[in-house]
């Protein structure tokens, strides 16, 4: 079994500009710069510089595991922030598009995600849409979420994409089937695990999600693969799991009203 340590970041603020989704809980995974600037400090402490890697880097599996840098959403930021910080370090992130929003206010435009692919960045599908639930979407519905998006997405740059990730944690066969039916060779999940799994030809991964106000030292710790780290993250993302599947639509409304009335 192949072993990694992939790390799942959102949007990367600039003071007063916005990036990516907003509301409905979104504002909990967006980062300061500055925020994002000693989890780096804190990533390139614990592994440093050579284990940062892209998941397609030709045998970037095989011996230790490497670190992948994942950002979700395809918020504008991902251009006029992370990547340049990621380069700093001599490092390439993995940016994931949700395809329907390409050039609206916030994300990202077609020019700037081939900017990023120019500049040696792994670019994949976040879906078309970004569903709420997308392991509830019927499979024509999903096949089309993974299918279409690719497809936009391998216009852009003019080669095929063959990676995404799995929008709001909502994983499962499924959803799997349907991304390997669209050619995705590697699937980025939100399961916090260092274990890779095959399905067929697709390469699943799971992600250590970061959010506001997380320690810097912890994005170091799940870098460096320190236990304590992991298995407390496994642990919330388990809980969390189990609420999502109990409460289905309910657990998504209750969500939403916490959130705003924190906001």
């Amino acid at each position: 079994m192949r072993k990694c340590v992939a790390i799942m970041y959102h949007d990367v603020l600039e003071e007063g500009r916005r990036s990516g989704f907003t509301g409905n809980g979104a504002e909990r995974y967006k980062l300061s710069a500055g925020e994002f600037e000693l989890h780096l400090a804190e990533i390139r402490r614990a592994v440093g510089e050579r284990a940062v890697r892209r998941v397609d880097d030709e045998e970037c599996l095989d011996g230790a595991s490497p670190v992948f840098l994942t950002f979700d959403d395809g918020g504008e930021s991902a251009a006029t922030v992370a990547a340049g910080a990621l380069e700093r370090y001599g490092w390439r992130g993995h940016f994931f598009i949700t395809t329907d929003y390409i050039g609206a206010p916030g994300f990202l435009s077609a020019s700037q995600i081939r900017e990023l692919h120019r500049r040696g960045h792994a670019i994949g599908s976040h879906s078309c849409s970004h569903p709420a639930r997308i392991s509830q979407c019927g499979w024509e519905p999903l096949v089309r979420e993974w299918t279409e998006s690719v497809r936009v997405l391998s216009g852009i740059l003019g080669e095929p994409v063959r990676m995404a990730s799995v929008p709001g944690g909502y994983h499962s066969k499924t959803v799997e089937r349907a991304a390997i039916e669209a050619g995705i060779r590697f699937l980025f999940t939100s399961e916090p695990t260092m274990r890779t799994q095959e399905a067929g030809n697709c390469l699943v991964l799971g992600r250590y999600s970061i959010r506001r106000g997380m320690p810097p030292a912890m994005a170091g710790d799940f870098a460096a693969g320190r236990a304590g780290a992991r298995w407390k993250e496994a642990l919330l993302w388990n809980l969390k799991k189990a609420a999502k599947a109990a409460g289905g639509e309910y657990y998504l409304r209750t969500r939403a009203a916490l959130l705003a009335r924190k906001g």
